[in-house]
């Protein structure tokens, strides 16, 4: 079956959440917006582009930071709402510099920092 991307289900703004996912080791490294276009170039170029939300226009992981996102696997969930994204990432994910923007949690009540920024 072809792959339409008009079968996901976006959000009233026309959005839909895509988790990064190190194709590698299996870690994840962020979540970003889609749109259909994001979705169609993503396919269309293997470089992983986001919607941004704050600019408003396009953004292509690594364009501007040369920490690009290589498209690996393209998935999406069982109710067609979000999206996964399984990347060769070069340099860091996250616009702090870390690997993943997941690098802080909370044990036993206490925000914890698991990574510093990359050198």
């Amino acid at each position: 079956m072809k792959f339409d991307a008009s079968q996901l289900k976006f959000d009233d703004k026309g959005l839909i959440p895509a988790i990064a996912q190190d194709d590698e080791t299996g870690e994840v490294l962020m979540m970003a917006w889609m749109n259909r276009e994001a979705v169609e170039k993503t396919l269309e170029t293997r470089r992983v582009t986001y919607w941004s939300r704050s600019r408003q226009s396009f953004w292509i992981k690594g364009e501007t930071s040369g920490h690009v996102q290589e498209l690996v696997d393209f998935r999406f969930d069982c109710d067609k709402d979000c999206l996964l994204v399984r990347i060769r990432q070069t340099g860091a994910a996250c616009h702090t510099n870390r690997r993943s923007c997941f690098y802080t949690a909370v044990r036993d009540g206490e925000e914890v920092e698991l990574m510093a920024p990359m050198a």
